[in-house]
Formats: C-alpha cells, structure tokens, sequence
C-alpha cells in the first residue's frame, strides 16, 4: 500500500477506527473486489476476498456496504457471505438491505426517454461488437477485449448518437474501465458516501475502496478522517488516499480492518 497525499498516515487512520464507535467499510466491485470478466458473471472476488468480508461481517463492529455501478441484483449471485451486506446500485440509483428492503430513486422523465432512445441504439452497437448492459437508470455499451480499432468505431457510432439526441442535460456519458455508460444525471457514487456519513454519524471512521473513474465521487465525498484506497494495478489522477494493487494490498487492507476493528 502506498500513500498518495502528503500528511496521511495510515496507522493514524486504523489507530482512530480501532476506538470508533461505529465505522462503515464501502467498497466497489468490478476491479476492486473482483478482476475484469469479458463476461460480467464470471467476476467472482479475488481468492481470499470473501472470507475476509465474513470477518468483517462476523465482528459485527463494522457497517460492510457494497457500492456499485451494477444492478444490485447481478450482485447478489457473486457474493456467497455468510450474511448479506448492504448494497448500493448503478451509481446510487438503488439500495437494498440485508434484510431485502429495497429502494429506488425515480428518474425525471426526460432521462427515462433519453435511455428508451438509447436502448433503440443496443442493435447497431452491437453489430460493431459491443455489449449492451440495460439498468433501472443507466445504460452501459462495453468494449472490454475487443481490438482498438472496433473500440474506436465504436465510440464514434455511440457519440454520434449521442449528438443526436441534444445532449440532453438529464443524462450524462461516462467513461469507465471497459466502456462508455448513458445515465440519468442526479445520483453518483459521492451521494452514497454522504448519506452513509450521515446515517453513521460525525463520530465514525469510513473507508472506501474502488477503482474505475466513478469511484472518484466516493473518494471526494468522503468526510475528515476518512480514507478512500484506490485498487488497481497502475497508478492513475486521483483524489484517493492510498494506492493499493490487486489482490495483495487489497487483502492487507481489509486484514488491517479486521484487526484494528477487533474482528480477529
């Protein structure tokens, strides 16, 4: 693990959550938790990964919240723990508990005709060799695996289509590790860190860990004494705190957690 921001300490940082009173580990999936799958559901977590969430599950001093851009339900089949967590999708869109209460915001209704539009677009697209990936307030067109030259055409057939609509301010494009993602404007990643800050209160220690661009709403969201980790195996801009690479830091991080938190 490598600290990224002058003055950081992460023995501080575990130091403070060992004496929490209550703290909230939030981590991304795809990249973070798991490797990069052509096919999304066959990204099962790192060896090691789940049974260092059990832990954390187990101590029962630590809120485990999943934040990610899927639709929660392609997640719940990935995470075989021994309790369910908390999780968050498509960007904040939705919410479900561990005890299955679920949430969904509504969308404007010029989003909602945005993405009726751009589902019209999956064919085409999908003639030039990308997926379609449909969500309650997103659409994501990926490209991971594919020759540079078919991403370029691509990309240039979805901003095309994108033009054409009028770039309409209720949705937004957004770039991510494999692809380029249309999604009602309104909810993002940070909105989930501010919320949980909230719920936990001004006393609690957060961490976040992710790794795609859409993590970087968390990581500028997180409250002081916060950390937000960024896991990937080349370092890029960030507003994270440490860089750890996949699986090893990973692992020593959430080994770090689990002891500071008294779950081992």
């Amino acid at each position: 693990m490598k600290s990224l921001r002058r003055g950081f300490d992460l023995e501080d940082f575990f130091a403070a959550a060992s004496t929490a009173r209550t703290a909230a580990l939030l981590l991304d999936y795809d990249g973070t938790l798991a490797p990069f799958q052509i096919d999304a559901a066959r990204a099962v977590p790192y060896p090691g990964v789940l049974a260092a969430l059990d832990e954390v599950i187990k101590g029962e001093r630590t809120r485990l919240v999943i934040v990610s851009g899927r639709w929660t339900r392609g997640l719940v089949p990935l995470l075989h723990l021994r309790e369910r967590p908390e999780m968050w999708g498509v960007h904040g869109w939705e919410r479900l508990m561990p005890d299955g209460t679920y949430e969904i915001k509504q969308l404007p209704e010029a989003a909602l005709a945005a993405l009726v539009a751009a589902d019209d677009w999956a064919e085409d697209l999908a003639a030039l060799g990308a997926r379609a990936e449909r969500k309650p307030a997103s659409i994501a067109f990926h490209w991971r695996g594919l020759p540079t030259h078919q991403i370029a055409s691509i990309r240039r057939d979805l901003l095309r289509r994108w033009s054409s609509l009028g770039s309409p301010k209720e949705v937004t494009l957004r770039a991510f590790d494999g692809g380029i993602e249309l999604g009602a404007v309104g909810r993002d990643k940070g909105d989930v860190v501010r919320t949980l800050a909230h719920e936990c209160g001004p006393d609690s220690v957060i961490a976040y860990l992710g790794d795609d661009y859409t993590d970087e709403d968390a990581f500028g969201a997180l409250p002081a004494g916060g950390v937000g980790g960024l896991v990937r195996d080349a370092l890029r801009p960030t507003e994270a705190h440490l860089w750890l690479r996949p699986p090893e830091d990973l692992l020593l991080f959430l080994q770090r957690w689990n002891s500071a938190r008294g779950c081992q």
